[in-house]
């Protein structure tokens, strides 16, 4: 049977995150039906501030050239992150990242099913030659599961090789991508995560 966790990258260097949500169904039927809520959701990239609440980032789908577009999520789409606070001057104000891999094992039928989104952050798409654009380096990945298994279904993003994106960068953006970070790892893109995977099951 086919592992969603098998999609996660090894961690090699840096920090990891791993941040889950859970919801229990009386039957197997109305847990596949969540779990095809959730995927939807989990896909409706710009929404995600919705499912998030208050005070929460805000994204939103772009094409190659950094324009905001209104579509589901597939691989080699770009998105913009607009955090709390002052973004970086690499990108003009948004972190950035790609979408490097999806999978989708749906099968009402079966034990488990799942679809997994890998991303990593990259450079301005207005500004290619610049640096990364993102407080998280090249290295660094966060990989988005909604799986269901029997009646249970979960939500979880897996954060691996997170190190700060501060080489190769101008002064403000090495000093700002390093504190946020190092902040990222004490728990301030935490409640972030942990109310975008309950949203994605609960709102």
């Amino acid at each position: 049977m086919a592992n969603a966790n098998e999609n996660i990258p090894p961690q090699i260097q840096g920090q990891q995150t791993d941040i889950l949500h859970v919801v229990n169904t009386p039957t197997r039927q109305e847990a596949h039906h969540l779990f095809l809520l959730a995927k939807n959701r989990l896909k409706d990239i710009s929404q995600w501030h919705h499912y998030s609440g208050p005070l929460s980032s805000k994204f939103a789908i772009t094409d190659t050239q950094g324009n905001e577009v209104y579509k589901l999520a597939e691989v080699g789409d770009l998105f913009s992150i607009d955090i709390p606070g002052p973004g970086p001057l690499a990108g003009d104000g948004f972190e950035w990242v790609r979408i490097e891999a999806m999978e989708e094992n749906i099968n009402e039928e079966a034990e488990s099913e799942y679809i997994t989104m890998t991303v990593r952050p990259v450079t301005n798409p207005k500004h290619p030659d610049k640096t990364i654009a993102h407080f998280f380096s090249h290295t660094a990945t966060s990989t988005f599961i909604v799986e269901r298994y029997q009646n249970q279904v979960s939500a979880a993003v897996h954060g691996r090789n997170e190190t700060p994106n501060n080489t190769e960068t101008g002064l403000f953006d090495t000093v700002r991508n390093t504190i946020i970070a190092l902040s990222a790892r004490e728990g301030m893109s935490l409640p972030q995560w942990k109310s975008l995977m309950k949203g994605l099951l609960e709102n």
